[in-house]
């Protein structure tokens, strides 16, 4: 039910804020921000089930936890950065969300460097 809740508060969010954009536009960018943030905290309780469930997963097989851990700082890298990109692009400011997005994919690129790393390994033992 979390889908609904966000899509109602989203929707209204929305609803409300073109009806003011011609009266206040500084306070249209207010409400869909504060729109935006409640929605970001409902995805994060959900993040939760999503984390309990990966651990599980990582429990019943044998996967070393420094890519579990890669994995988390992954999703939760990308959940901001097109949070963060999101707001900034309905705000106005496509350039600085842009840069966000820039930052967010690097940032993923340098958790996930030793996970590649690790694969390179892997790959020439096998060619050995």
């Amino acid at each position: 039910m979390a889908v609904v809740q966000a899509a109602l508060l989203g929707l209204t969010a929305v609803l409300l804020a073109a009806q003011l954009k011609p009266l206040k536009p500084e306070y249209a960018v207010y409400l869909v921000l504060a729109a935006s943030i409640g929605v970001g905290f409902l995805g994060l309780a959900r993040l939760g089930v999503l984390l309990d469930t990966l651990r599980e997963i990582g429990n019943g097989i044998r996967i070393r936890h420094v890519y579990l851990a890669a994995l988390f700082k992954m999703a939760g890298i990308t959940y901001i950065a097109e949070f963060t990109s999101g707001i900034c692009k309905d705000a106005g400011y496509s350039a600085v969300g842009n840069q966000v997005e820039m930052v967010g994919k690097l940032a993923i690129l340098a958790v996930s460097a030793p996970v590649v790393l690790s694969l390179v390994e892997t790959l020439k033992v096998f060619m050995e």
